[in-house]
C-alpha cells in the first residue's frame, strides 16, 4: 500500500451514559445523549462555553484523527498544491452591468476573501471602462479586531448596493454560526459603518429610497421566522417589524424582484410556500399576499410592467392543479386571486420547470429532461419561444440573474465534467452569443484526456437511476479502478454535472468519480423527488447501494474499491448505504452527516426540525414515521459490522448539523466495529456547516478527504 495511514494509534473510548428515551409508548436507549450540550444556543453563539466534557472529548477525537492520518500529510500537502494550482491566483468575476455601473467580485494574488469593486459602464456596449472604485475589500474585513480580537472564521453572507449607488451595505459571519451583522460603507471609502443589525440570516435588500434595509433575523432556536426593517442613515432608527411567521415548521426569506419594484417575503417549508410583497418605493407599506399558503402547493412569482401602460402582469411558477413538473400562469397584478391563474407554459410530466426570470420583454425559464437543464426564452411581445442548445452527453447550465430588467442580454453559465466554466452573455432577440470568460487551470488542463459517460442503471425495483461518470483517458474504468461515488439525494436537490477542479487530483490518480441520481433529486422530474421522501426513504439508500453494485458487475470498479462520499443529507446517504452494504465500500467520507435522524426530528427545538417534517415526518406524533425514521437512521441502525475506514466531519458551531450528530455516531460506530479499520472524527472547532472559510483553506478540508480516499483505495 503506497499510502498507510497509522493504525497503531488508540481511538477515544467516551464514557457511555445510558439515556432512556420513551416516545410513542416505544423506549429506546442513548448511550451518548451526553455530547449534546444542553445550552447549545449558548454554545453557537460563543464556542467558548462549551461543556468542559464534550471538549475535552472533541478535542481527543481531533487529536486521534490527526495522529493516525499523520502519514498522509505529504500527499494531503500534495494534492492542497494542485488544487491551489488549478485556481487563477489573480480572478475576476465578469462585470455585471446596473446603470452607469458595472460591479464584480476579484481576487488579487493570495486573497482568501478578495474585494468587491466597480468601474463605469459604457452606455452602448455595456462593458467597464475606467477606474476602479473599491467597495469592500473582505480580506481586511476578515482580519479586522472586534472588540480586541480577530477570528478565524469569515463568512460573507451578502452584499448589495444601494440604488443610487451612492452606499454599498454587506453581511458578516465570524462564528460559523450563520448570525450575520451588517455594515454599510460609502462608495469608495472602505471605513465600515455599523447599523445596529446584528442578527441578520444573511441575506439582506435595499428599499429605492436608498436609506432602508430590509433582513431576516433568527428566532432564539436558530430558525429565520420574520423580516424587519430600518433606516440605516438614522442612527436612531430602531428596527421596524415587516413580517413576523408563527409556524415554527416556515422558514422566511427576503429577495428583490425581477423588476425591482418589489421587496418579496417568501415564508416556506419543503413543499408549500407563500409569497407577501411590498413596494420597495414605500417601504413601510403592510405586505401583501399573493396566495395564501395550501399544504403541497409550491409558487414564485414574477412580475412586468406593461412598456406603455405600466400596468402588470404577473408570472406564476407553480404546481397548482396537479402540475407535478409545475407550469408557468399569468395573473393581473390588481387581482392576484388564485382562481384567476391562467395557464402560459402548461405542465408536461417528465420535464420539470425548475424557474423563471422575468426581463421586460421576456420570459427565461428552465426545464430538466432526463437529469439535463435546457434554457428556454419566450418573447412576451410576440409570443415566440425558442431554446439554446448544447451538446455535452453531461453538463450544468445556471443563469445568472443581473441587476438589470430592461435589456435583451441574458448571462448564463455552462460546464460540463471535462469542459471548465465558461460565462456568455446571450441576446435574446438577435440570439448573438458572447463567451464573456472561461475558467483558466494555471497548472493547465486539457479537456480530451478525460472521458464522461451518462448511462442508466435499473436498480432493484425496476427503475432507471442516471450515472455520471468522469475518469482520465489513460485509465478508463475497470475492475481495478478505485471509484469515489458521490450522492445526496434529499430536498429535491440535484447534483449537477459540472466541473470541479478539486476532482481532477483524484481523476488523475486513476480514480473514476461518479454522481449517482438517485431519487429524492429532481433529476428526472419532481416525481423522483416525490419518490425518494416521507415512506419512500428507502429508495434514496437501495438506489445507491444498487448504483454502486452495478458498477460492480460492469467491471467499472469492483467491491472494496468504493469510496462512498456525502455531506449533510449526504451524509445520511452513505450512513445508511454502509449499514446496508458495508462489503460494497472500501471507505466512506461522510461530511457534516445528519445521521442521528430520529432523535433530531424529535427535538423540535432545533433549528432545522419543524421545517423538516414534511420531508422526513413527525416521530413525536406519527407512529408510523417514527418508525420508518428508526428503520433508517445511520446512527440507531449501527450493528456489529466489519466497517470499512470512515471520515467523518462537522463543525461546532453549525446550525443545520449540529456537532453532536457526527460525534455520537463516531463514538457507537466504534463499539460495534468489528474489524479494525478505523472510524475517524475531525470536529472543526472554528467553523459550522460550511467548514473552514476562504479561498484556499476550504481546500485544505477537500485535500484531507482526498488523502483519505486515495489511502483507503489503494491495492
Amino acid at each position: 500500500m503506497p499510502y498507510k495511514i497509522d493504525l497503531s494509534q488508540t481511538p477515544p473510548r467516551p464514557e457511555k451514559r445510558p439515556h432512556i428515551i420513551e416516545q410513542l409508548g416505544r423506549k429506546r436507549v442513548d448511550d451518548y445523549y451526553w455530547m449534546k450540550d444542553e445550552n447549545w444556543q449558548a454554545v453557537m453563539a460563543d464556542p467558548s462555553l462549551l461543556n468542559p466534557d464534550i471538549r475535552t472529548h472533541l478535542e481527543a477525537e481531533n487529536a486521534y484523527t490527526k495522529s493516525v492520518l499523520a502519514p498522509l500529510s505529504d500527499l494531503e500537502a500534495t494534492i492542497f498544491s494542485e488544487m491551489k494550482g488549478r485556481l487563477e491566483s489573480e480572478d475576476s468575476s465578469v462585470p455585471s452591468p446596473d446603470g452607469a455601473y458595472s460591479y464584480y467580485h476579484r481576487y488579487r494574488k493570495g486573497d482568501q476573501h478578495g474585494i468587491y469593486a466597480r468601474k463605469s459602464c459604457d452606455p452602448v456596449t455595456r462593458d467597464p471602462f475606467g477606474d476602479e472604485v473599491l467597495l469592500l475589500d473582505a480580506d481586511i474585513e476578515a482580519k479586522r479586531e472586534i472588540n480586541g480580537q480577530t477570528s478565524d472564521f469569515f463568512d460573507l453572507g451578502d452584499t448589495a448596493h444601494s440604488p443610487d449607488h451612492n452606499w454599498y451595505a454587506y453581511s458578516v459571519d465570524r462564528k460559523g454560526s450563520e448570525n450575520y451583522e451588517v455594515f454599510i460603507t460609502k462608495a469608495g471609502e472602505t471605513k465600515p459603518r455599523e447599523t445596529g443589525i446584528t442578527r441578520s440570516a444573511g441575506g439582506l435588500e435595499w428599499a429605492r429610497d436608498n436609506r432602508t434595509i430590509f433582513w431576516v433575523e433568527r428566532d432564539e432556536n436558530q430558525r429565520p421566522y420574520a423580516v424587519f426593517a430600518k433606516d440605516v442613515m438614522d442612527a436612531d432608527d430602531t428596527p421596524r417589524l415587516v413580517y413576523r411567521e408563527d409556524d415554527p415548521g416556515f422558514f422566511v426569506s427576503i429577495s428583490e424582484s425581477d423588476s425591482g419594484r418589489y421587496i418579496e417575503i417568501s415564508s416556506h417549508n419543503h413543499t408549500t410556500s407563500e409569497i407577501h410583497r411590498i413596494p420597495s418605493g414605500t417601504p413601510t407599506a403592510a405586505p401583501q399576499c399573493i396566495a395564501a399558503r395550501k399544504t403541497g402547493h409550491e409558487y414564485s412569482v414574477s412580475e412586468r410592467p406593461d412598456p406603455v401602460t405600466g400596468e402588470e402582469t404577473l408570472y406564476i411558477h407553480t404546481n397548482k392543479d396537479g402540475a407535478v413538473d409545475f407550469q408557468i400562469m399569468v395573473a393581473d397584478s390588481k387581482n392576484p386571486d388564485i382562481a384567476t391563474w391562467k395557464p402560459l407554459i402548461p405542465h408536461q410530466p417528465g420535464q420539470l420547470i425548475l424557474g423563471m426570470e422575468a426581463y421586460a420583454n421576456h420570459l427565461v425559464y428552465m426545464v430538466r429532461e432526463d437529469a439535463l437543464p435546457i434554457v428556454y426564452i419566450r418573447d412576451l411581445r410576440s409570443g415566440d419561444t425558442h431554446s439554446i442548445a448544447f451538446d455535452e452527453a453531461a453538463y450544468a447550465l445556471g443563469l445568472s440573474g443581473g441587476f438589470e430588467f430592461d435589456t435583451p442580454w441574458l448571462r448564463y453559465s455552462y460546464s460540463s465534467p471535462t469542459t471548465p466554466r465558461q460565462v456568455f452573455d446571450y441576446n435574446m432577440d438577435t440570439r448573438e452569443k458572447r463567451l464573456r470568460k472561461t475558467q483558466l487551470i494555471p497548472s493547465g488542463h486539457d479537456a480530451s484526456h478525460y472521458k464522461t459517460e451518462r448511462f442508466s442503471i435499473t436498480v432493484r425495483d425496476g427503475q432507471a437511476v442516471p450515472v455520471t461518470l468522469l475518469y482520465h483517458r489513460d485509465t478508463p474504468p475497470n475492475a481495478d479502478s478505485p471509484c469515489l461515488l458521490y450522492g445526496y439525494g434529499s430536498y429535491g436537490i440535484t447534483i449537477p454535472a459540472g466541473f470541479s477542479t478539486s476532482r481532477l487530483s483524484l481523476v488523475d490518480r486513476g480514480f473514476v468519480y461518479a454522481i449517482a441520481h438517485i431519487r429524492g433529486s429532481q433529476a428526472k422530474g419532481y416525481q423522483w423527488y416525490l419518490d425518494g421522501k416521507m415512506e419512500k426513504k428507502i429508495n434514496t439508500f437501495n438506489d445507491y447501494v444498487d448504483v454502486g453494485r452495478a458498477l460492480i458487475a460492469q467491471g467499472k470498479t469492483s467491491e472494496g474499491k468504493i469510496i462512498a462520499h456525502g455531506g449533510s443529507a449526504g451524509g445520511l446517504l452513505v450512513g445508511a448505504a454502509v449499514n446496508q452494504a458495508p462489503e460494497v465500500f472500501a471507505g466512506v467520507i461522510a461530511a457534516v452527516p445528519f445521521v442521528d435522524v430520529l432523535n433530531t426530528m424529535s427535538d423540535d427545538s432545533l433549528p432545522l426540525t419543524p421545517p423538516e417534517w414534511p420531508e422526513w415526518g413527525n416521530p413525536i406524533e406519527d407512529e408510523d414515521a417514527y418508525d420508518r425514521l428508526l428503520s433508517y437512521s445511520p446512527y440507531d441502525q449501527v450493528r456489529e459490522k466489519t466497517y470499512p475506514p470512515m471520515l467523518i466531519t462537522g463543525g461546532l458551531t453549525d446550525p443545520r448539523v449540529t456537532y453532536w450528530e457526527p460525534a455520537k455516531w463516531a463514538a457507537k460506530l466504534r463499539d460495534h466495529q468489528n474489524g479494525n479499520a478505523p472510524i475517524l472524527l475531525k470536529i472543526n472547532m472554528d467553523a459550522g456547516h460550511q467548514g473552514q472559510s476562504g479561498r484556499y483553506d476550504s481546500l485544505k478540508e477537500v485535500a484531507t478527504e482526498y488523502a483519505f480516499a486515495v489511502s483507503v483505495a489503494a491495492p
